[in-house]
């Protein structure tokens, strides 16, 4: 049987973390869990059958610590994981909504595609008007200075028309923080930021790189004709344009359970008590 790692970043709620690698205890996967440096967690009573990242980052949201931490984990995971298919990237947040055996068979049959929720940036049709991301310069985790400079430059840059482009022609995508990737394309991006230190120079200027760097580069190398452009999770966005999605509760219940999802996310301890033995009996069934 192909092994599966599954990838899950933590920062709070050890409790909730250590359900969510119970859920996922398995012979055939791998589950790494990736602490963020600043949390109060104690590593040691992260759950026996999970790997922790050693390389950790003090994670910011909005920056690109969200984007330096996976690839932390990532090199790892290719270093100590002889073989897999894909790693799957979790938030602590998220739930398994197939039994361990659905879910094997689920990712098996899409063994050869990349599982990527992504969109081209751009101002045209159905495209995701989210280009001032990248084209001026954002630094919200640097030092009060660097901040100061780069609001001035921006300033220029819009009284200028001048905008910054992506390195090496590439074309800019973005989409979902969360995703299944195969090894080769875990492979290839991590030989391209070690290639390429200009890479992340630029993304570390953007806002939210998070939801562009995997998408951009995977999306401009020979795995984008493998990409499905769907990662298989059922969230919630409130309307009028919130920044975080909906904490699933039980009346969300009938919805997530005539998806296609292979995990519901956000799910928390208190506010998602009665909706829990619900997910665990759709698990059972």
């Amino acid at each position: 049987m192909t092994t599966q790692v599954f990838l899950i970043q933590a920062h709070k709620d050890l409790d909730q973390l250590n359900a969510l690698v119970e859920q996922l205890r398995d012979d055939d996967f791998r589950v790494v869990v990736n602490l963020d440096r600043k949390c109060a967690l104690d590593p040691a009573a992260v759950h026996p059958s999970a790997r922790l990242v050693r390389d950790r980052v003090d994670v910011h949201w909005g920056t690109f610590s969200q984007v330096q931490a996976v690839l932390n984990s990532l090199a790892q995971i290719v270093a100590e994981v002889p073989d897999f298919d894909k790693v799957i990237f979790l938030s602590a947040q998220d739930f398994p909504l197939l039994s361990n055996a659905r879910l094997k068979e689920a990712l098996a049959r899409h063994a050869h595609q990349e599982l990527l929720d992504t969109v081209a940036i751009g101002t045209g049709p159905g495209q995701w008007a989210a280009g001032f991301r990248y084209q001026y310069f954002y630094r919200d985790d640097g030092p009060r200075l660097l901040r100061w400079a780069c609001r001035i430059v921006n300033r220029a840059m819009r009284a200028t028309g001048i905008t910054r482009r992506l390195p090496g022609g590439m074309r800019p995508y973005g989409g979902s923080s969360w995703w299944a990737l195969s090894r080769a394309c875990v492979q290839d991006i991590l030989a391209r930021v070690a290639r390429d230190p200009g890479l992340v120079r630029f993304f570390r200027h953007c806002a939210c790189p998070d939801e562009m760097f995997f998408q951009t580069l995977v999306m401009n190398s020979p795995f984008a004709p493998r990409v499905l452009g769907q990662n298989f999770r059922y969230v919630q966005w409130p309307e009028h344009g919130a920044r975080n999605p909906k904490i699933l509760d039980e009346g969300d219940f009938e919805r997530i359970a005539a998806s296609r999802a292979h995990f519901c996310r956000k799910i928390d301890s208190e506010a998602s008590a009665a909706l829990l033995p619900r997910l665990l009996a759709l698990r059972a069934a």
